[in-house]
């Protein structure tokens, strides 16, 4: 696949993007593109190495290696490498179901697991997925199928995050009548409301919603199931029902203080941006929210890095990521092995935003907040911070990160967002139904299967595996529709 040797020719070499100094004055996407001659250069670096690891999809030391969609990879760069765009789309969406999202949106689990990333620079699959679905659409290749025969079933999606439109789109598909339930005011939920605009414009979402419903899927917002639309009367009504509410669950900083105002959840705080940036259609930016303002982050990945970005363009004063554990190598350490995902430092957009604006990485690890410091008024106005060590627990052997004695520091905070996780499904839902949930809360089901405790009622994404990635929402819509389809019809097609 690809040029024999042209991992040997051609350094990779990655698109542009808008420098940080113009990117942080709006919410806009700030990722450009490579040439068509540049991306047929990227994708000739696809190596023929044999074994692509790259679409694997397999757990390694409890790890993701490869694409969890287990995208034809190879054969898709082979495509780009001749500058067959339009088959390169096609052989995509064989296993894909929305490129437009995840070449945004995700870490590139292929990437990581790519062979000629061993001793150089893996292929830039993430920009070529992009190259193609953009494509794709600029030539009206992407078309939803509206199928000419219904089977008469009919299907309930709860939640129309990546993992409910995967599975809607597929069913739909099918055949069967598909009705999408948010509860929200617009569709899309963790695209729509999780990840900023500048790291997935909404417009993206927005057009592929369009096309859904034009191939004849229902969408209904402003609708809480379980509480709105109570779930007895709901399964009354359809013949399957899938709940892909995501782990909504946020974890909270149990300390001193912690009613004070000005603290939230992360993931509220970026809705609410969002929200604002879209009801005012970008003509206004909710500046009151942290202008002036000391931030205070506590959490890393990729919410908290998102909040980092979100808050420097709305003009915060400073800004302080907080991290429990240590600081990751640079490189990888000889117990990390490829194709094992890799464990090392990762400075973010947001990061580098800071960096620039601030003149240092606002990160400080091993390091949680020991108390919320308010003012007469209540208002959040500083921190107690302390320093971690790890120490292991006697008993059971593991590592637990515990506070260093006399290590505390009061730092100044007007606003503090709770980047901590999630712990699981929200309560209210599950009981509604009447699922079983395992330890983490999340909804219970055979191992393989997505089909709850209740008869018809499946479950896919975060609030069936936990927190995760988009990619992986997206691939467990569609194994659970195909799994849907055959208990509908006794057999699937999907």
């Amino acid at each position: 696949m690809g040029k024999i040797g042209g991992f040997m020719e051609y350094d990779r070499v990655n698109a542009a993007v808008i420098c940080e100094e113009e990117r942080i004055k709006n919410f806009n996407e700030f990722h450009g593109n490579l040439s068509l001659e540049e991306e047929k250069k990227q994708a000739a670096r696809c190596m023929d190495c044999g074994i692509p690891f790259c679409q694997a999809g397999k757990m390694i030391s409890g790890m993701a290696s490869g694409c969890p969609l287990n995208n034809l990879v190879p054969e898709v760069n082979d495509l780009v490498y001749r500058g067959n765009l339009a088959d390169a789309y096609r052989r995509l969406s064989v296993t894909h179901s929305f490129p437009e999202f995840t070449s945004r949106v995700c870490p590139a689990l292929c990437e990581a697991a790519c062979t000629c990333g061993e001793f150089s620079e893996p292929v830039c699959t993430k920009q070529n997925e992009k190259t193609i679905i953009e494509y794709a659409y600029e030539n009206g290749l992407v078309k939803e199928r509206k199928p000419e025969i219904r089977t008469g079933k009919k299907v309930a999606v709860v939640g129309s995050g990546p993992s409910g439109l995967a599975v809607a789109q597929l069913l739909n598909r099918r055949g069967h009548e598909v009705t999408v339930y948010e509860r929200h005011d617009r569709i899309g939920g963790l695209l729509r409301y999780g990840i900023p605009n500048m790291k997935l414009d909404k417009s993206v979402i927005d057009r592929r919603v369009k096309l859904m419903e034009e191939a004849g899927i229902h969408f209904v917002t402003n609708t809480n199931i379980g509480k709105d639309i109570k779930a007895k009367d709901l399964r009354k009504q359809y013949d399957a029902v899938v709940l892909a509410c995501g782990a909504s669950n946020p974890r909270d900083i149990n300390a001193p203080g912690r009613d004070a105002n000005g603290i939230y959840f992360a993931v509220d705080f970026l809705s609410d941006v969002t929200k604002k940036l879209l009801d005012s259609e970008f003509k206004t930016f909710p500046y009151e929210l942290a202008k002036d303002k000391n931030v205070v982050i506590i959490g890393g990945g990729d919410t908290g890095n998102d909040c980092v970005g979100t808050c420097i363009r709305l003009g915060a004063k400073s800004v302080t990521q907080l991290e429990m554990m240590p600081k990751p190598p640079e490189t990888r350490a000889a117990s990390n092995p490829w194709p094992e995902w890799p464990r090392v430092l990762k400075t973010d957009y947001g990061q580098e935003e800071a960096i620039y604006k601030f003149g240092h990485d606002p990160r400080i690890y091993q390091t949680t907040v020991k108390e919320f410091i308010k003012d007469k008024k209540g208002n959040l106005k500083e921190i107690c911070i302390v320093s971690l060590e790890a120490v292991k627990d006697e008993k059971t052997g593991r590592m637990n990160m515990v506070p260093v004695a006399g290590s505390e520091k009061i730092i100044p905070a007007e606003l503090v967002l709770i980047a901590a996780g999630f712990l699981g499904s929200e309560k209210y839902v599950t009981d509604d139904f009447g699922v079983e949930t395992d330890g983490r809360t999340n909804v219970k089901t055979e191992a393989g299967s997505f089909l709850s405790s209740e008869k018809d009622v499946y479950t896919v994404g975060d609030m069936h595996r936990g927190q995760s990635l988009v990619v992986w929402a997206i691939s467990e819509g569609r194994k659970a529709a195909a799994e849907i389809d055959k208990s509908l019809m006794g057999y699937t097609n999907l």
